[in-house]
């Protein structure tokens, strides 16, 4: 009896042991880098107490989030079916000239409500994926089934249920009223889908996620990746210049990673060094169409994060856009450090403000860039901000 016991313990030890090394299928973080992390916060690693005990009130939090749909907006855009995908272009307004207020006109920079209200669809997809995100992660490191569960069910009800689901376009994504029902740059707002993948990844080995499940949004993905690169709307966002095609290649990268074509990501990172970085980044590490804008120092750190995030998806394909440098030497360490004076020391004055006080924070983008450059720099400035749980988690620093 007494051996039985000890071989159940050992056998306990080992299945514990085998589940902390390994490696989740997610594409958000870097190859190897949970299963440390989750090795460490079991031995109750100091260091990552305060994100873990965010992590599971921002968790336990999003167990009281009803499940949200498309179908909540009180009417469908322009197709009439609500199973579409809808929302209204921020910077667009009601022209004063016109009683009809048509056709809307644009002011860069200062978001119209109209944009987020009810009949969006853009405010309830990205609490959704936020709060399915943060379920999924706190499962992967508690194992608390409840977590899973509301995962799953958020889940299903926005991509899966035929009652509810969303269809795998984003036609109708940021219309303008009296211009058009929808338009390329609407695919910004599908950048919430990455997190989704990521969810669908760390729900692997829960009771509440099934085969089927899994399939289901393989096969969602898949059809949404296909309308992504054939469909007008997507082309219109490939070929964009400034942080909108940044941001498409890195969806694209990530989906055909989530649905295991690694030859299609590979390829879109690697165009990436002539087709974002060289027509980017300036050799002095500027980002002039991102300069341009209203808002153009959250322009510069966006576009940049979404280069990030693109580079974080090479080390899954093998391609390596940290270390790469154009002819000319324009690269993504130094876009960041074009832009990291003026984070060092607030004070400086920042000679590109267009009419918009810029937050001066570099965020994901510091904290990344100290995980990969080591330099002390972005250790320190890393270690003193307030990252979220989920950067603390997903990107470990040592």
């Amino acid at each position: 009896m007494r051996l039985r016991s000890q071989l159940f313990a050992l056998l306990f030890v080992s299945a514990a042991a085998l589940a902390a090394t390994e490696e989740p299928r997610i594409f958000g973080a870097g190859p190897r880098a949970l299963p440390p992390m989750k090795s460490r916060a079991a031995k109750n690693d100091a260091s990552l107490l305060p994100a873990l005990k965010k992590l599971k009130s921002d968790a336990n939090k999003a167990l009281g989030i009803k499940p949200l749909s498309v179908m909540e907006k009180p009417r469908p855009g322009a197709s009439g079916d609500k199973h579409d995908y809808f929302s209204q272009a921020p910077y667009f307004w009601p022209n004063p000239t016109n009683a009809t207020g048509l056709p809307y006109i644009r002011k860069d920079g200062s978001r119209n409500p109209e944009s987020g209200n009810e009949f969006s669809d853009a405010p309830r997809m990205g609490r959704m994926a936020d709060a399915a995100g943060t379920l999924a992660l706190a499962f992967y490191f508690f194992g608390d089934e409840a977590h899973s569960a509301q995962a799953a069910e958020l889940l299903r009800v926005w991509f899966l249920k035929p009652a509810t689901r969303m269809n795998p376009n984003f036609n109708q994504a940021q219309a303008i009223p009296g211009v058009n029902n929808g338009r390329g740059i609407g695919m910004i707002e599908s950048r919430s889908l990455m997190q989704v993948c990521d969810a669908v990844g760390l729900l692997a080995g829960s009771t509440n996620w099934t085969t089927v499940d899994d399939t289901g949004m393989q096969q969602w993905m898949r059809e949404f990746l296909e309308w992504a690169q054939t469909s007008k709307n997507g082309k219109d966002e490939q070929a964009a210049k400034n942080n909108h095609g940044s941001w498409y290649d890195a969806q694209i990268a990530h989906l055909a990673l989530f649905v295991g074509e690694t030859n299609l990501a590979r390829r879109v990172i690697e165009s990436a060094k002539t087709n974002r970085i060289a027509l980017q980044i300036k050799p002095d590490g500027s980002q002039p169409l991102e300069l341009a804008r209203e808002n153009s120092f959250g322009y510069s750190r966006f576009n940049l994060q979404g280069l990030f995030t693109l580079a974080t998806l090479g080390e899954h394909a093998g391609v390596d856009l940290w270390h790469f440098k154009t002819d000319e030497g324009a690269s993504l360490r130094g876009a960041l450090d074009f832009l990291w004076p003026y984070v060092e020391q607030p004070q400086k004055e920042w000679p590109y403000e267009r009419g918009k006080k810029d937050e001066r924070t570099l965020d994901f983008v510091a904290r990344k860039a100290a995980a990969v450059y080591r330099d002390e720099r972005y250790l320190r400035a890393a270690k003193s901000a307030a990252a979220n749980a989920r950067e603390v988690l997903l990107i470990p620093l040592n």
